[in-house]
Parts: C-alpha cells; sequence; structure tokens
C-alpha cells in the first residue's frame, strides 16, 4: 500500500500507520466502514455515504468522531493529498483501544482510518460481455444493513464464486434474494426492473439507491419488491450494483444464460444514464 492515509488526526505515509493489537477492530472487527468513490476529485453522493455512516455508527453504538463538515474536510483533503482524480475512499471506524473484554469499554476514543486507491474503471469487455454469478443460500447475520468491518462470511460466500468461476455470489435467505456477497441485485422482465427492498437482511447501498432514483426520473418502471429465487431463472436482466463497480450485467447465472446470454437493452440506458451523472459530477 502506498500513498497519504489519515489516521486518528494525521495524515502520513501509509507505510508509517500503525494501530495498536488491542484495538476492538482488530481483536473484535468492532467497527464499521464506508467506500465513496471519488470521480474528477470531487467525492460521489457524501452526504448519503455520511448518512449511512451514521447509521451503522448508532446501530453498534460508537460515538461518532466529527459531524459532517469535519468529516467533508478531512475527506477531500486526503483525496487532494493523494493526487485528486478518480479515487475509491476507504473510511473505517473502529470502537478504539482497550483490554479484551466483551462488554463496550468505557471512555474510550475510536479509532480512524481513512485511505484512498486510484478508483479502476470496469474494462469495456466486462461490460461488452457481461459476468457470471451462482446463488448461495445466505448465511450471514441478521443485521446485514450495518455496514460492519465483520465480513468474514462475505468473503466465504464470495470465496465460492470465485471457485466456480464467477464475479459474485447472489444470496438468497427464505426462498428470496436479498443482495450479493458485495453487492445490490437488479433484475428485468418484461421491461420492469425490480430490486429487493430495504430491510435487515441487505445493507442499502448508495448505487443501489441511485440507480433506483435515475431509472424513475427517465421514465422506468423500477420497483422495490421482493424477488423469489425462482424468478431469477425468468429474468430477462440481472445486475449487480455496488460504488466501486457501477452496474454490472449478469450474463450466466448458475451455468445458464439469463435471458439471451448478453447484457440487455435495459441495463444499456441504465448504464447510458448513469455514466452521464458521473460526467456531470466531474465538470461541476
Amino acid at each position: 500500500m502506498s500513498g497519504i492515509v489519515y489516521l486518528n488526526g494525521e495524515y502520513l505515509p501509509a507505510d508509517e500507520a500503525r494501530v495498536p493489537v488491542l484495538d476492538r477492530g482488530f481483536i473484535f472487527g468492532d467497527g464499521v466502514y464506508e467506500v465513496i468513490p471519488a470521480y474528477n476529485g470531487k467525492l460521489f453522493r457524501l452526504d448519503e455515504h455520511l448518512q449511512r455512516l451514521e447509521n451503522s455508527l448508532q446501530a453498534t453504538r460508537i460515538p461518532s468522531p466529527f459531524d459532517r463538515e469535519e468529516w467533508r474536510a478531512i475527506l477531500e483533503a486526503l483525496v487532494r493529498k493523494n493526487g485528486g482524480g478518480d479515487q475509491s475512499v476507504y473510511l473505517q471506524v473502529t470502537r478504539g483501544i482497550a483490554a479484551r473484554e466483551h462488554g463496550f469499554p468505557e471512555k474510550v476514543k475510536p479509532t480512524v482510518f481513512i485511505m484512498c486507491n486510484p478508483l479502476q474503471a470496469v474494462d469495456d469487455q466486462v461490460h461488452d460481455a457481461g459476468v457470471c454469478a451462482i446463488t448461495l443460500e445466505d448465511s450471514r447475520w441478521k443485521h446485514c444493513d450495518i455496514k460492519a468491518i465483520t465480513l468474514l462470511p462475505n468473503i466465504l460466500l464470495r470465496q465460492q464464486a470465485v471457485d466456480a468461476g464467477c464475479t459474485e455470489a447472489i444470496l438468497v435467505r427464505d426462498g428470496l434474494v436479498t443482495e450479493g456477497a458485495a453487492s445490490n441485485v437488479f433484475m428485468v422482465r418484461d421491461g420492469q426492473i425490480r430490486t429487493p427492498p430495504k430491510s435487515r437482511q441487505l445493507l442499502p447501498g448508495i448505487t443501489r439507491d441511485l440507480v433506483v432514483e435515475l431509472a424513475r426520473q427517465h421514465g422506468l418502471d423500477c420497483r422495490e419488491q421482493d424477488i423469489p429465487v425462482a424468478t431469477l431463472a425468468e429474468a430477462d436482466e440481472i445486475w449487480l450494483t455496488s460504488s466501486t463497480k457501477e452496474i454490472l450485467p449478469v450474463t450466466q447465472l448458475d451455468g445458464r444464460p439469463v435471458g439471451d446470454g448478453r447484457p440487455g437493452p435495459v441495463w444499456a440506458r441504465m448504464f447510458a444514464i448513469y455514466q452521464d451523472y458521473k460526467q456531470a459530477l466531474r465538470e461541476a
């Protein structure tokens, strides 16, 4: 890792950053995080990301170290120190450093760590061909709406997809699609776009919400409705959304083609709308 990071009030080279081993993030995975894209140095949907961060901090009872304007100043400064341009900003807050006890420690200061990495655009060949996914039983905990750093279940599920030669695992709980191991899920049938409604079973994705918003603004029929896993076999299109991958078309699911096995026309229109939105942010 290279570049400048932020750690507890300091901007310093990444290889000089140190966190004590008794930090509860290391011992317990007791913390939350956000990933925020920046395009041309401009943070993407920052208020929405900070609201989700505040929600996660509140749900885990970690006091927020900063207010909105303080977060904005720190993040914008870090992006500048790393050269601006297109960046992926990773922000993590843990409960802090304390003796190893399961109960919350008193009078402990949260640890704040932030780093930037160049944001790599998805290759055009991936958009042209689409990606492969598999369905798996959702074996994670019941608070998936919290963006917690305890991601081992997601990692294990994603690795099953990788082992199968696929990009993502689409997760299923009680017969209903929840989300991907590291993405939200959309399906298209007869021109209608559907995505699972928000609940504790899935992360309220910032990109997911923007896709819903943009689709409706441009007259597309987009609904937040349950998706029974059986209906995926009938889908004309399936998409995956995330802050860094944006909107990926799934063209193969569980070894079978989705629709005609190529990225569909609704995805192509939605992808173009999304790129226009990004370009307006770059030029603002």
